[in-house]
């Protein structure tokens, strides 16, 4: 089959490699119809992940038809749609049994690995670092889905895939940011990051109750697709943003703050985005956290921050007194997708939310490459990059 495969630092293969296999009794094989180019990727692609080994298969946000079911399946059958959550999980571990997949106790078998990077160790995710499992991604003809029992969710013919494709990931983790959030009637929600995350941050934030969303970037068509998702919107590169949020709050500042960037964050001050860039070049820190910082700083006294923005490791210059002395709340987490997928399905069926607003490319497998350096230096406008196999 082919396949989208890490290669090296900055550089990716579309290459011919063995089909997958069922592997072990709970296995599935999924042919992929549609698959993704999520902003976590770039972390790997750009090197700040550790533990991806040349000719790893990228890719974890992806559905497809299944062709074969292990003897451990019984709630899938050949020739079901489903859509398959980014991360992997049991169903009958503790983590599992309290709706926290993500950090799922046996799906990851390099759990030693995480352990020394991580202290424990989360759920396997789909094509994302052997630390993380060394599961082959999605971003290929056809994947092998362990725990199939548990993971994918079914989809009837009249949804097409892309109203559906980002249950996977994206989807659910905007509205998990936001939920982390207790977002209470009349309160002010501010989101770090106008890509798809944040984008579905700013939708969900509005179908949890929030009077008001403020969404923050530098780009000028990501902020648009903010405002279409009924955000007011603040360009960090025009405006100083602590001040304007202050302006718009009336001195208090957000409820709740999301950060939907992350590790790899850029800052309008030349010097501190320096030094962030050089320490994360030279492997001192492994993220660059100005939004996190920001938006610890922004947050009311007593609110909520909210992070679902990827982070890999150790950072630095972390305001950990402005988080202690302000009495704020700090809530993260990878996504439990599988707790998500079925409730977000019913609002997608209800007209709520359709998930397609965010893409804007599409484009066969064999350009994946190609979607990559569009999704990563934002050329074209470049939002969000569907590949079909």
């Amino acid at each position: 089959m082919r396949a989208n495969c890490w290669m090296g630092r900055d550089t990716l293969e579309v290459l011919e490699v063995p089909d997958p296999h069922i592997l072990n009794s709970r296995d599935a094989i999924v042919r992929v119809t549609s698959t993704a180019i999520c902003g976590s990727d770039l972390h790997l692609v750009g090197g700040h992940v550790p533990t991806v080994k040349k000719g790893d298969i990228l890719g974890h946000e992806f559905m497809g038809e299944v062709v074969e079911v292990g003897p451990g399946v019984s709630n899938l059958s050949v020739g079901d749609r489903v859509v398959v959550p980014f991360p992997i999980a049991c169903g009958a571990c503790f983590a599992c049994q309290a709706g926290l997949y993500s950090v799922c106790e046996n799906s990851n078998p390099n759990a030693g690995m995480a352990e020394k990077f991580m202290g424990h160790s989360p759920a396997g995710v789909f094509g994302y670092s052997h630390m993380l499992g060394g599961y082959a991604g999605g971003q290929a003809e056809y994947a092998r889905v362990p725990f199939a029992d548990v993971g994918p969710i079914k989809i009837e013919d009249d949804l097409p895939d892309e109203k559906v494709l980002f249950l996977s990931d994206i989807l659910p983790t905007g509205y998990m940011g936001a939920e982390m959030c207790d977002i209470k009637p009349g309160q002010t929600v501010a989101v770090w990051g106008a890509g798809p995350v944040g984008q579905f941050a700013v939708a969900s934030a509005y179908m949890l109750g929030a009077e008001r969303v403020i969404c923050i970037d530098r780009f000028p068509y990501r902020l648009n697709h903010a405002q279409r998702a009924g955000a007011q919107t603040l360009n960090y590169e025009e405006v100083d943003v602590l001040d304007a949020l202050r302006d718009m709050t009336g001195g208090h500042g957000p409820d709740a703050c999301i950060d939907a960037v992350g590790m790899e964050g850029h800052h309008p001050t030349p010097a501190l985005y320096a030094y962030d860039r050089v320490r994360q070049t030279t492997r001192l820190e492994t993220e660059r956290p100005s939004a996190l910082r920001e938006a610890i700083l922004s947050c009311r006294n007593g609110g909520v921050v909210s992070v679902i923005g990827e982070y890999a490791g150790m950072l630095d210059k972390f305001p950990m007194g402005s988080l202690m002395n302000r009495s704020l709340t700090l809530r993260t987490g990878q996504c439990h997708v599988q707790r998500y997928m079925k409730p977000l399905l019913e609002r997608i069926r209800r007209g709520d939310i359709d998930p397609s607003f965010v893409i804007s490319h599409r484009m066969p497998l064999r350009e994946a490459p190609h979607g990559f350096e569009l999704f990563k230096n934002r050329q074209d406008e470049c939002n969000k990059v569907v590949l079909t196999p």
